[in-house]
């Protein structure tokens, strides 16, 4: 199994394998990503973990040759992608009642801050569109069709 699947697995988080195995939290965020881990960071990950240190070295060495990892990352850059638009709405939400909140404590005959929503706002939706793949401008078809046309030959 990947170090992500065996963290995930224990449900801990990145900062919690990084403590119990004593490297530093970017280490375990670059092995994650796929990068090549050295052999005493493969040693303290197979010691938190309780399995041999062989099962960590084959999976980083058959990682790139796996078919499903492929599709299980598009599906984690996705879930990351949605949980990023949440973030995007809850920081619009708390920022706008905010500044509606000034705006009726200091100015309550105008409602300056509606144009701030509106203009947030059409961002925050746009956003959404894109990540639950509603509309989507620049989506995989658009990619597809560019590199198509750039390499002048069909994928």
């Amino acid at each position: 199994m990947t170090v992500r699947k065996l963290r995930l697995k224990r449900a801990w988080s990145q900062e919690q394998l990084a403590e119990f195995s004593g490297l530093n939290i970017r280490t375990i965020q670059r092995i994650e990503r796929g990068q090549k881990a050295g052999l005493e960071s493969l040693k303290s990950l197979a010691a938190v973990f309780e399995v041999e240190l062989n099962e960590l070295q084959m999976e980083d060495d058959m990682k790139n040759s796996d078919i499903d990892s492929e599709e299980e990352n598009r599906v984690i850059e996705h879930v990351r992608d949605i949980k990023g638009f949440y973030s995007h709405l809850i920081n619009y939400t708390v920022v706008m009642l905010g500044l509606f909140l000034v705006n009726f404590l200091t100015s309550p005959g105008y409602y300056w801050a509606f144009w701030a929503a509106l203009g947030w706002g059409i961002g925050v939706v746009s956003h959404g569109l894109s990540v639950f793949e509603v509309y989507s401008f620049f989506g995989p078809d658009w990619e597809k069709r560019q590199i198509e046309k750039r390499l002048g030959k069909k994928l």
